[in-house]
């Protein structure tokens, strides 16, 4: 069994409010199935289980502003699972230099290089849901009643109980002095959360229903020397 899931990737950078606005709105999401585990799963973000092998990856992210920019520098992808209880997310980031400065929960999370979650069960922007983790392994989850552009301020204090997440470095976290394969990234959202939003849709979903599921990579420039990584003063990407 199988469920199809809408996805649009993107990678930016900038204030929170930008990654909702104009420049995505020429982007035609693509579709993807998410199939039903066959086993039990781990989420230490490795995903080496028979499910995850058998799960197709996204295509590599493009960049936010879509065709006219350049391709990202570094490859990023994705793929989805699901069983009775959590809809599962695995994501590979390549990345030669892994860093992270944040720590603490539900801090704005974008102000490092992050991978990010937007689930929209009925795709109408309005009542969603947004996850955020660094390198470190820092989480931000918030609720928005309506997008970004439409004023309405994020509910931050929102929390998704029950969430599992891990992250692997492949390689070091804060040390300019060697080359990383990058970092990856294993989800576990319960449907017992999800479900909170998805007005009239079957939790679980069933066979060929389809949820709006948007993912983005925030990767900042910044220079590698001895003492870590400034960022690049007025460039980003």
């Amino acid at each position: 069994m199988c469920i199809s899931l809408v996805g649009l990737l993107v990678i930016g950078v900038g204030a929170q409010g930008e990654m909702d606005l104009e420049l995505i709105e020429g982007i035609t999401p693509k579709h993807y199935v998410a199939y039903r585990t066959a086993g039990e799963l781990t989420v230490d973000g490795k995903f080496d289980e028979p499910s995850w092998q058998r799960a197709a990856w996204t295509d590599y992210f493009i960049d936010i502003e879509g065709s006219g920019r350049p391709q990202p520098r570094f490859k990023t992808r994705a793929k989805m699972l699901w069983d009775d209880e959590y809809f599962y997310v695995a994501a590979d980031l390549e990345e030669p230099h892994v860093w992270a400065t944040l720590t603490e929960r539900d801090a704005v999370i974008f102000h490092d290089n992050d991978f990010e979650v937007f689930i929209d069960p009925d795709g109408d922007t309005h009542q969603y849901y947004e996850f955020e983790i660094n390198a470190h392994g820092a989480e931000w989850d918030l609720f928005l009643v309506k997008a970004y552009r439409d004023g309405a301020p994020a509910m931050n204090a929102w929390q998704i109980v029950g969430l599992e997440t891990a992250v692997q470095v492949w390689g070091s976290i804060n040390d300019p002095t060697d080359v990383d394969q990058g970092w990856s990234v294993e989800l576990a959202f319960p449907w017992a959360v999800l479900k909170e939003c998805a007005r009239g849709k079957a939790v679980p979903p069933e066979e060929g229903d389809q949820w709006r599921v948007n993912f983005s990579r925030v990767e900042w420039e910044v220079e590698i020397n001895g003492n870590g990584y400034p960022k690049v003063t007025g460039r980003s990407e």
